[in-house]
């Protein structure tokens, strides 16, 4: 964790502190704030909330959206739910793959790139979707497909 992460997820604790049920919120404004919860804040989490550390490494590793990793600079998170299949994502997948040098479900050792799989961002009518940085992206093959590929893949 560097000086900063440590500052942040500080302030984080002690706003929260006081507040029950409190693990949550701070969890969530922790991977806003970071864009992962690092593991050595598992243990501070747990002495400033007043809870074990398997409590709060037992929720962090529940949830999907949480993560203990620092995340990709850049990030394609791929639906791979029934409707995406059903409009394609099997070929999107494998275009993202191939031009990535990636699997899904990888990162770049230089932590430049993810591909990741979600499951269904209610865009099912316009599919193959995707977050790409967070933002929905749909109707993800053709030139739209192309597209992404040359603006974040490479």
């Amino acid at each position: 964790m560097t000086e900063i992460d440590d500052a942040d997820v500080s302030d984080l604790i002690l706003r929260h502190a006081a507040v029950k049920g409190a693990l949550l919120p701070l969890l969530h404004d922790i991977q806003h704030r970071l864009g992962y919860i690092p593991q050595a804040a598992v243990a501070r989490i747990a002495e400033g909330l007043n809870l074990s550390i398997a409590d709060v490494h037992g929720v962090v590793t529940f949830y999907a959206d949480f993560t203990l990793e620092r995340p990709a600079r850049r990030r394609i998170q791929l639906c791979m739910a029934e409707a995406c299949q059903a409009r394609g994502v099997a070929d999107t997948c494998a275009k993202l793959e191939a031009a990535s040098g990636l699997k899904i479900g990888e990162t770049r050792a230089d932590l430049s790139l993810s591909l990741e799989p979600i499951y269904c961002l209610g865009l099912c009518a316009t599919g193959p979707a995707a977050l790409v940085d967070g933002a929905p992206q749909a109707r993800l093959n053709g030139q739209r497909l192309d597209a992404l590929i040359g603006e974040v893949v490479r």
